[in-house]
């Protein structure tokens, strides 16, 4: 026979323990529902700023796609990004205002605002 405190109580302990376990588990879960909430809900200037620069990002990579570039360079970024690089160019150089003007009414068609 074993001390008193041992004798008989492997399960009460077992189902303590497993209470722990489980509560411990919830307790979790709340704290990170509660991080969650507190983090969409931050309304600090550089949170805010943060989300609205990375909404813009997303808009600007909706254009690309919208526009079907993706499609047609098989997702290639080097070449997204040396076609982006070469109208950076174009608008630089002399010939800048006449491609703004031209590309500017081509989108506003394809918006359907021309």
């Amino acid at each position: 026979m074993g001390p008193r405190s041992f004798r008989d109580s492997r399960g009460e302990l077992h189902r303590r323990l497993t209470a722990t376990r489980a509560a411990l588990r919830r307790n979790r879960a709340a704290r990170n529902r509660h991080q969650a909430a507190r983090a969409r809900h931050d309304m600090r200037t550089w949170q805010v700023e943060r989300r609205k620069r990375t909404w813009y990002l997303i808009e600007l990579g909706g254009l690309v796609a919208k526009a079907g570039i993706v499609d047609l360079t098989g997702d290639d970024r080097a070449m997204i990004y040396g076609a982006m690089l070469w109208m950076a160019d174009k608008l630089k150089s002399e010939q800048g205002e006449h491609a703004r003007a031209l590309w500017t009414a081509k989108g506003k068609q394809a918006f359907g605002d021309g």
